[in-house]
Parts: C-alpha cells; sequence; structure tokens
C-alpha cells in the first residue's frame, strides 16, 4: 500500500480498536459534525444503468462471492446485495445505555452492518445504515442530505442520482461523493441512500484509511449498488 510506517501504524491500530469496539459495546464512533455551509453543486443525473460511484481513473470490477442483507445472513437489512470476495459482514449490537446510543445514529439513520474489507487487503469498513422513520420513494436525496449533515465534510459534496439494482426490481438513489480531512490530509469518501418500495430507506456509506484505500474498495461498491434489492 502506498502510504508510510507511521500512517501504516494508525490504520493498523484503528481497525483493530473498531473489532474491539464491535465485540465489547459496539462499533468505533462515525464522524459526527455539521457539514460545512455554502450552496451544494447542483445534482447531476448518472445515464441510466451506468456504474454508480465510478470516478475518472477507476477502474476494475468486483466478483460477487455471497450476498448480505437477506435471511439467513449476518445483517438482516431492508435491502438485500451482492458482497466481494473476501468481504465479511458483521451485524452491529447496539450499547442499551444513553452514553453510547449516539456512536450508532447519525441524521435519522441508525448503523445496522459493517463490513470488513481486511481480509480481501483493504483497510476498510464500509457501513450499512437504516433509516429509523418511513420514507417516500422520491425521498432518496432527503435520507441522504441528512445523513451527510453528520459527517465532517471538506467543501461541498456532489450529489448524483443514480439507480440502484437492476431491471424492474432497480431502485431509484442518490450518491454523495465529498471529501474529509482527518489529520488535515484530504479522503475520498463515498455515501448511497436508497428507498425500497415498502418505504425503508438505507444509507451505504464507504470510507477507507486514505483516498488510495477509498479507490481500491469502489469496484466492491459499485458491485453493491448494482446487485442492490428490497429484501422487505
Amino acid at each position: 500500500m502506498r502510504y508510510g510506517l507511521v500512517r501504516a501504524a494508525i490504520g493498523v491500530i484503528g481497525a483493530g480498536a473498531l473489532v474491539a469496539g464491535l465485540t465489547a459495546c459496539g462499533p468505533s464512533e462515525p464522524e459526527k459534525a455539521t457539514a460545512t455551509g455554502g450552496a451544494q453543486d447542483p445534482k447531476s443525473t448518472a445515464t441510466p444503468g451506468a456504474a454508480p460511484g465510478a470516478s475518472a481513473g477507476t477502474a476494475g470490477s468486483a466478483k460477487a462471492a455471497g450476498s448480505v442483507g437477506g435471511d439467513g445472513t449476518p445483517c438482516r437489512l431492508p435491502v438485500s446485495f451482492d458482497l466481494a470476495e473476501g468481504w465479511k459482514p458483521k451485524a452491529v449490537t447496539h450499547a442499551e445505555d444513553d452514553q453510547f446510543a449516539a456512536l450508532f445514529k447519525q441524521g435519522g439513520t441508525t448503523l445496522a452492518c459493517e463490513i470488513d474489507a481486511k481480509p480481501a487487503g483493504i483497510i476498510g469498513f464500509p457501513r450499512v445504515w437504516a433509516a429509523d422513520e418511513p420514507a417516500a420513494p422520491g425521498d432518496a436525496r432527503k435520507v441522504l442530505e441528512a445523513f451527510m449533515a453528520g459527517e465532517r465534510v471538506k467543501g461541498a459534496p456532489v450529489y448524483t442520482d443514480v439507480q440502484a439494482g437492476t431491471g424492474k426490481a432497480a431502485l431509484p438513489g442518490v450518491q454523495a461523493s465529498y471529501e474529509t480531512a482527518p489529520l488535515d490530509e484530504p479522503k475520498k469518501e463515498s455515501a448511497f441512500a436508497a428507498v425500497t418500495p415498502g418505504g425503508k430507506a438505507v444509507v451505504i456509506q464507504l470510507g477507507g484509511l486514505d483516498s488510495d484505500e477509498h479507490e481500491q474498495m469502489l469496484p466492491a461498491f459499485r458491485l453493491a449498488q448494482q446487485s442492490l434489492a428490497a429484501a422487505e
């Protein structure tokens, strides 16, 4: 991986702390702050059927090796989607006391599942957040904007209309591409929201140790979006 020993040590320590937190009392705390103010970029519309999450210079595709979200999978979610080879999902156990409850909440959603990319050689935890309240099929952007208000964003997110899944089961969705600045170094991140016909909304968030790790995870992120289906 293309980062120094110090940053590698930080990533290993952070990942270990996250796993320990899941075992003891839940996941590590997602970044929480008010998004940078100012006018947001106007949303653009992706070509129907195009791979959401694709960016210039990003190539490759991920092979499906299992799925998550449906009955019998580690995380029971309102949606199901394919997992890339080596990615390991784990349901998030919520702490009961008020002191830790906020760690699992962001912008009207609750953290439901974390997917460990380390077995695939990538330091990152894509997270699936489930909306606390019903949403209308056309409310994906509203759901995502509320979630993004809890991210520490550098600049303004770029919102793009995308299609989740394929064929008659496809769901309209919205993606946000943005940067955060941990340790004062910009880092690419993405988040995607969709609403099922039954009014259940989810946000799939993709981070990574740094921008290089994020780019390596994008093919698996696109696989999740392209295979997304309601699991109600």
